[in-house]
């Protein structure tokens, strides 16, 4: 059989639900996921196969006005991520309205050459009536190739998504192995599990800016990881919340993140978190390379 591969890159605003949609494409879980706007910081991609085809799926940070450095370092990722795509997915929450986040990035949209497929996510929350209209709107704005209603959190809608980019993804050996489901390295993806665990357990407290740097990795003769992690965060007050009374948040935290680090690693994980104060953190250039980012001036 001819093998097909191609490069998909997933565009939107923020909680569109475009690291829902990868991890659903790709079948199990490669993006983290919370309900605060930003989780995604990098360009990280999820593999996934159907048939013949392996579909490299780019999951891009949203894209919104950028404001500080690490902003900026975001936005470019994410527009970056779609120069030379095979197929550009733009995802739009249908549960909401077209604010200027969302005008913002059509804007963008339009004006790429790359074949474009207009996703209309949230649709099992979303008013039917006004889902047609939002999809005549945009389908002449865009003129995408193809026009999808999903849910990525349920999988409804997915499959035919997923059948339609195999099928555009051009003819190619494929670029990585089989059972390879992300280009991320362990590193990242364990420092990713963690702030995804702070997001959901503190994301009404914890502004988005909190970071997490895994600052030493060691692989025992026994066949576990220990693993030592540093919390960023700007502020003492935000250090208090993360910590907790007795430290109780903290072990929380740690608890549900060694849990999810041991699952994706696939052996036992000693995990050891400690929390600084940095206010300037979003100013080190080294970070930056550590969650996958290019400085940005």
């Amino acid at each position: 059989m001819t093998q097909h591969c191609g490069l998909v890159t997933v565009l939107g605003a923020p909680n569109a639900g475009k690291s829902t949609l990868v991890n659903a494409l790709v079948g199990q879980k490669v993006a983290i996921v919370s309900p605060k706007a930003q989780t995604t910081r990098a360009r990280l991609m999820g593999i996934a196969i159907e048939g013949e085809a392996q579909m490299l799926l780019v999951d891009t940070p949203g894209i919104f006005t950028p404001n500080r450095r690490l902003d900026r370092a975001m936005v470019k990722a994410a527009w970056e991520g779609a120069d030379d795509a095979d197929r550009v997915v733009l995802v739009i929450d249908a549960a909401a309205k077209v604010g200027a986040r969302v005008e913002q990035l059509l804007e963008g949209v339009e004006a790429r050459s790359e074949p474009k497929i207009l996703v209309l996510n949230k649709v099992d929350i979303a008013k039917k009536e006004d889902l047609l209209v939002l999809a005549a709107r945009l389908a002449e704005r865009l003129k995408p190739e193809q026009i999808f209603m999903v849910s990525s959190i349920n999988g409804d809608g997915v499959p035919d998504l997923k059948g339609h980019l195999a099928a555009a993804m051009p003819e190619g050996p494929w670029h990585f192995p089989e059972d390879q489901l992300t280009d991320a390295t362990d590193r990242m993806v364990a420092a990713e599990l963690t702030r995804e665990q702070i997001y959901l357990q503190l994301h009404a407290e914890v502004p988005y800016s909190a970071a997490v740097e895994t600052e030493k990795w060691e692989d025992r003769g026994d066949g576990s990881t220990v693993i030592h992690q540093q919390i960023l965060i700007e502020r003492e007050s935000q250090k208090a919340i993360i910590v907790g009374k007795g430290g109780s948040r903290l072990k929380a935290i740690g608890s549900a993140a060694r849990e999810a680090i041991g699952e994706h690693l696939g052996r036992k994980v000693h995990l050891f978190l400690h929390v600084k104060v940095n206010p300037r953190w979003d100013e080190d250039r080294g970070l930056y390379k550590e969650i996958g980012l290019e400085w940005a001036d």
